[in-house]
């Protein structure tokens, strides 16, 4: 149901009743200690379980005082946002935490177990911080005692009724090609950076597509119509094929060509992994294309699932808890959505998601694997690396199986000539397909970006301005201190390479402070400064053009504009993280299916990828992302298949800032896929993170404005 204002799925929450202030303590500096010990266990890899503990209890009392500090009528405007400056500090911590160990991300999901040990931490933490919790009722012993699990493993009962009801069923382990591909020709030599070399070599400008036989029908089973470009590789299943790097543009189809690939290849029970937003998308895309196959969606620790069904659907976030029973399942295909998210092989999702491949290639002859995503590359070239391992192309050191054999046949080494295209080639032809929107879907309209500087005036824009001109000075003094400490290896003019030192050193201490004005801070007081401004341009494209998709990346942001409609009697529906499912789904039906809900305010961050939202050909993007393919992939929510119109996406840009020039870099990224991908001649941006460059830009501006 779509909101004006704050309505049923997107009022705040009240503030906690379960505790009452006894004296003037300070909540946040409790949580800022704890999480300082916290994200310290996980940079020594030491993660406890009492770490885990902690963590879920500092991310339960995040949202608490969060909601407490909104809700406190008594407390003035300047102590609410001071405290809950403080506030997002703390949140950050715990989210770049978690990046580094994902399996900690389970705890902060709507649908995550609330330990007692974490509930026990929560009061403990709240008495040392001056509040004293009212004792909660006492839960009824349990009758018995669950049998012991690994840590965080879990086995739904339904998992356990259908392995009773199948004992005899056997690993496929006959059909397991056992052939092992000795290097001869290329013994001795390192293949995988020459192998993405190839592609950033873009192959004389040949597009990275293999080659795919015609379709023999534009049928699915379910009687819907296929697009040819779709019913292509479907046609590759059914001819054999059995891996793929499916990195159509978004908005080409990539779900619908997932479930009928596997219906081509009966690559059943079939394992598909997404991130959590998407999740029921895919129950119901299931349901549309392969209607007589059941699929079940595994929530928390999946005590809700059938472990009867055909196709089973799990997010990345609690992965961890399932990694154990879903290994010996018996899958005989996989599909990873969004497989960008796997690109760290560091990270706990990473290895997660690999051991599964290895498992399921152990125990199936040909299973199915398909990674999918629109932006493989985010950074850098190396971002294939995960996603190749995934398929059996490779293994941690050189390429295995059919990718070496073919390597071999080709007769030549990395020391020869033509080796490159003719790598890229093997490695294409191993399954990676890439069709863009221009060249399969010419019917589907054209998009541009449009960028609408505006001006912050006022003493917000002041003080933003003057925030960036104290970072400046502070990076200059820094530099100014580090020249005058060396005593050799001086160069005339600015030192370019020290200068992208001290923008590191810079970015570093941001990524660590919760104090003082850094980058960070800096774009987020732009985009909270510029969130009036986008919500009033949103609110005259809605009332002149139709619906409007309005995105920005923070929740502060997002509830300035929907207050903005509120106050014009614009409806509006919220997409957000913190929604369940059935929430976020019945949102986005609303804005839709219902003519009166004029704009989808969503967060890029949780609804910039697998949702349909075609409806809409006009999209505001409040605040800018930190790359290229972040951006595509919110404007790909409209941009895609059932779209009628030209889409438009308008880049609401704060003039005079910094926000002009991350603009700048988000566009010199955005080559990089082009050029691996689809033959560009453009030249591939670096893959140093956009943050570093800004940082860079500010100072090299500094300098050469200094006398």
């Amino acid at each position: 149901m779509a909101r004006g204002g704050r309505g049923q799925n997107g009022a705040r929450r009240s503030a906690p009743r379960n505790q009452r202030r006894v004296r003037d303590g300070d909540v946040i500096a409790e949580l800022a200690r704890a999480v300082r010990e916290v994200e310290a266990a996980v940079e020594r890899g030491r993660v406890t379980p009492a770490v885990r503990t902690k963590f879920q209890a500092v991310g339960l009392l995040v949202r608490e005082e969060h909601a407490r500090i909104k809700a406190d009528a008594a407390m003035g405007d300047a102590r609410r946002s001071e405290q809950l400056r403080r506030l997002d500090g703390v949140a950050t911590i715990l989210a770049k935490t978690a990046v580094r160990d994902t399996g900690l991300l389970a705890f902060l999901s709507d649908d995550a177990v609330v330990s007692d040990a974490a509930r026990s931490l929560t009061r403990e933490m709240l008495r040392t911080a001056g509040v004293e919790p009212t004792p909660e009722a006492p839960t009824p012993a349990e009758p018995v005692a669950a049998p012991a699990v690994p840590e965080r493993r879990v086995v739904p009962q339904s998992v356990v009724s259908r392995q009773l009801a199948n004992p005899f069923l056997a690993p496929d382990f006959d059909a397991v090609r056992q052939t092992t591909v000795r290097p001869r020709r290329l013994a001795g030599w390192e293949l995988l950076g020459p192998l993405l070399s190839s592609f950033e070599r873009a192959g004389a400008g040949a597009s990275a597509c293999m080659a795919l036989p015609a379709p023999s029908s534009l049928r699915a089973p379910g009687g819907r119509e296929l697009m040819p470009h779709q019913a292509q590789l479907v046609a590759a299943v059914a001819s054999g094929h059995r891996t793929f790097l499916l990195a159509d543009e978004p908005g080409l189809g990539k779900t619908a060509q997932a479930l009928l690939a596997a219906e081509a290849a009966n690559a059943y029970p079939l394992l598909v992994v997404v991130p959590n937003v998407v999740k029921t998308n895919w129950a119901r895309e299931a349901g549309l294309w392969t209607p007589h196959r059941a699929a079940t969606v595994i929530h928390g620790d999946g005590n809700t699932i059938d472990g009867f069904a055909d196709i089973v659907v799990v997010n990345y976030e609690v992965l961890d808890r399932h990694v154990g029973w879903i290994g010996d399942f018996g899958f005989r295909g996989m599909v990873v959505d969004e497989a960008h998210f796997i690109k760290n092989k560091t990270s706990q999702r990473s290895q997660h998601v690999l051991e599964l491949s290895e498992r399921i290639r152990a125990r199936t002859g040909r299973p199915l694997l398909m990674a999918l995503t629109g932006t493989p590359l985010i950074n850098d070239i190396e971002d294939f690396r995960a996603i190749w391992q995934f398929l059996g192309w490779i293994d941690e050191a050189m390429p295995i199986g059919e990718l070496m054999e073919a390597l071999e046949q080709s007769g030549l080494t990395p020391a020869d000539p033509g080796f490159y295209p003719a790598a890229r080639a093997c490695v294409i032809d191993r399954g990676v397909v890439r069709r863009r929107k221009v060249d399969v879907a010419a019917d589907i309209p054209a998009r541009r970006v449009a960028d609408l500087p505006v001006e912050l005036d006022g003493p917000t824009g002041r003080s933003i301005r003057a925030a960036e001109r104290d970072l400046a000075r502070r990076m200059v003094a820094r530099y100014e201190t580090a020249l005058a400490n060396r005593s050799s290896d001086l160069v005339e003019g600015i030192d370019h390479a020290l200068v992208r030192r001290v923008a590191r050193a810079e970015l570093k201490d941001a990524a660590t402070s919760t104090t003082g004005e850094n980058v960070f801070s800096m774009v987020r007081r732009i985009g909270q400064a510029k969130a009036p401004l986008a919500a009033d341009y949103a609110a005259q494209l809605a009332r002149s053009a139709g619906k409007v998709v309005f995105f920005a990346k923070h929740i502060d942001v997002m509830d300035a504009a929907e207050e903005t409609f509120a106050k014009q009697g614009i409806r509006f529906s919220s997409i957000r993280g913190d929604q369940t499912s059935t929430a976020r789904q019945r949102n986005i039906d609303a804005f839709v299916k219902d003519p009166d809900v004029a704009i989808a305010v969503c967060s890029l961050t949780a609804a910039g990828v697998g949702l349909n939202l075609q409806v809409a050909s006009n999209i505001v993007l409040a605040e800018l992302s930190w790359t290229d393919a972040e951006q595509t992939q919110a404007i790909d929510r409209s941009h895609r298949i059932g779209q009628a119109e030209p889409v438009t996406a308008w880049r609401i840009i704060a003039a005079q800032t910094i926000d002009a020039r991350i603009a700048e870099l988000i566009d010199s990224k955005a080559g990089l896929a082009a050029r691996a991908l689809d033959g560009s001649d453009e030249e591939i941006a670096s893959s140093t993170d956009v943050q570093h460059e800004a940082l860079v830009a500010l100072l090299t501006d500094a300098l050469s404005a200094s006398p």
